[in-house]
């Protein structure tokens, strides 16, 4: 007991000290986690982890991440994407898999272990992609969101592999194969529909009887219970723990409790999520990389250029433009967890030895350092890669901006109601927004809403921006009304910016990016509601507009500070 008590307070100092280190540097966890499994493991010098109970909790890792993914997308949004996701997340799957497998059956790799390798390659990390594009402020891109899609669907993809591995050590026969495969989908089929009604009969009600004692604990236990049971049900069927939690995220995702739900079960998958990386990162023997390193860098190559080449044809086939085709190539190219999850389960039912699984680990391992590096910089890669001049026409054939033009940068809730009064008032104006569901909305409404991320200098250039009469920006990433109250301020010194904050902190950064006016929505809000009182209280209009626009004018410093001092 004391031994593994050791070795749990080993593990969690050496996780707390190389995961603070990676989030200084910004860069993902969970490469860090993957560090601190190689730091624990067996093969290199120092104390080695040997804990078996933590290394079965470590597999739930991957089942909380697919049910924190299904609530991102239920089944109206899989729907809606269907054209995208389903088409473009099967195609590539199905073309990764057969290019990368016949490049390695014909370098003399034995058939089965080839198909082992493309499904391996073939697969993406979620876990990377959504938190770097989260990190970037990018998740809302056409980019971002295509290519975190295809990622997640890959995960459902990986299901009949974790049939098919086990079946291909047996050496047995095509058709029992076949046979195998159909009786996998038909038992997916049964748990999708026995998810799906009592998904809708019984998750809601249950829910509202959960939050109606107002009892986080209650909460907390009552999406443990249906996580579990939902993976327990698919496993019970022959099928993975991590679909059926998938399956019961993207019930609870159609469901009010959504968000309450993913913030309680958070801090579970990131605990076991880092886990399982730790556990990948056992199996890597550093020993072994100086007879091995060439191959496993030709394997990682072979990883981001096939997804690279495929996933950019498909992309700009389905109507997109060379750049955004690009960012969702470099998005994509990744290795991911998921392949990590097959080749355990193929070292297992040996269909690779463990000669060729270290190179296939390291392969995977260095396509997920290198792929994190091209999600971070895969808008300027794209950008360098296409003509901007090609860019700017086309974005300037299609849009017409008026001169002396109100500029919006944003088309959510605050920049649909400014957008409203000002054509009440008959201004002029044109609304930029990142969603193209925001841009159809605003169409459908009448307005000149177009896509375009508004802090993009090759964007503002192309609509000459400089004609402007007023800026606005009411975007909900932080990041991006910085960046465009900075060009616009060097580019335009002449036009005022106006913006929306959501806090303080936000504001100061806005003002000294070169915003005129930046306000506080929080704050503003309690400024309107004080206002209203004071005026029910029967205190003199000019008094209650004089005492609020003081508070404006000291920058909000009376109400910062007594907030600061709650």
């Amino acid at each position: 007991m004391m031994d593994n008590l050791l070795q749990i307070l080993l593990l969690l100092s050496v996780s707390v000290t190389v995961i603070v280190i990676f989030q200084r540097l910004h860069i993902p966890t969970s490469l860090g986690y993957l560090l601190v499994g190689v730091i624990l493991s067996p093969y290199t010098i120092g104390p080695a982890l040997d804990v078996p109970e933590i290394k079965a909790l470590a597999e739930f890792g991957v089942v909380f991440l697919l049910f924190t993914i299904g609530l991102n997308y239920s089944l109206p949004q899989l729907h809606a994407l269907r054209g995208q996701v389903l088409g473009l997340g099967t195609a590539q799957v199905v073309l990764g898999t057969a290019l990368v497998s016949v490049i390695v059956w014909w370098m003399g790799v034995p058939i089965a272990a080839a198909f082992v390798i493309g499904a391996v390659f073939a697969q993406s990390s979620s876990t990377i992609i959504g938190s770097q594009l989260t990190e970037q402020a990018e998740q809302n891109t056409p980019s971002g969101r295509l290519g975190l899609a295809m990622s997640v669907f890959q995960d459902v993809t990986a299901v009949p592999f974790l049939v098919i591995i086990p079946v291909l050590g047996m050496a047995v026969s095509a058709e029992v194969l076949v046979g195998t495969l159909g009786m996998a989908i038909a038992k997916a089929a049964l748990a999708f529909a026995l998810v799906f009604f009592v998904g809708r009969w019984l998750l809601r009600p249950l829910f509202r009887l959960v939050t109606k004692r107002q009892s986080l604990e209650a909460l907390t236990l009552a999406v443990l219970l249906v996580v579990l049971l939902a993976a327990w049900s698919t496993n019970q069927l022959g099928l993975s723990l991590a679909f059926g939690a998938f399956l019961a995220g993207m019930m609870l995702g159609e469901t009010e409790f959504r968000h309450q739900v993913e913030s309680t079960i958070r801090p579970f998958r990131d605990v076991l999520l880092g886990l399982f990386f730790i556990g990948v990162g056992m199996l890597l023997n550093p020993m072994t990389l100086p007879a091995i390193w060439h191959l496993a860098v030709l394997g990682m190559l072979l990883i981001l250029l096939s997804k690279i080449m495929i996933v950019l044809i498909m992309v700009k086939r389905s109507g997109f433009d060379w750049q955004s085709a690009i960012r969702t190539a470099l998005i994509v190219s990744v290795g991911g967890e998921f392949g990590l999850a097959l080749l355990a389960l193929a070292l297992d039912a040996k269909v690779l030895d463990l000669e060729l699984g270290q190179i296939i680990l390291t392969s995977v391992l260095f396509s997920m350092v290198v792929g994190a590096l091209l999600i971070r910089f895969n808008a300027p890669i794209a950008r360098a890669l296409t003509s901007r001049r090609d860019s700017n026409s086309a974005i300037h054939s299609e849009i017409e901006v008026p001169k002396q033009a109100v500029l919006i940068g944003g088309y959510g809730r605050v920049g649909h109601t400014i957008a409203v009064l000002l054509h009440s008032s008959g201004i002029p104006f044109v609304a930029f927004d990142t969603d193209y569901k925001r841009v159809d909305q605003g169409r459908k409404d009448g307005h000149k809403v177009y896509y375009g991320d508004i802090s993009d200098p090759e964007l503002l250039a192309a609509i000459h921006a400089e004609n402007s009469a007023l800026v606005i920006l009411t975007t909900y990433e932080a990041d991006m009304g910085v960046r465009a109250a900075t060009f616009l301020r060097k580019r335009c010194p002449h036009i005022p910016i106006i913006a929306r904050a959501e806090d303080l902190q936000m504001t100061s950064r806005l003002m000294e990016a070169g915003a005129t006016h930046a306000y506080p929505e929080a704050i503003e809000s309690s400024l309107r509601l004080a206002a209203t009182a004071m005026a029910m209280l029967n205190v003199p209009g000019e008094d209650v507009d004089a005492i609020v626009q003081s508070i404006r004018d000291w920058d909000y410093i009376p109400v910062a500070e007594t907030a600061e001092t709650k």
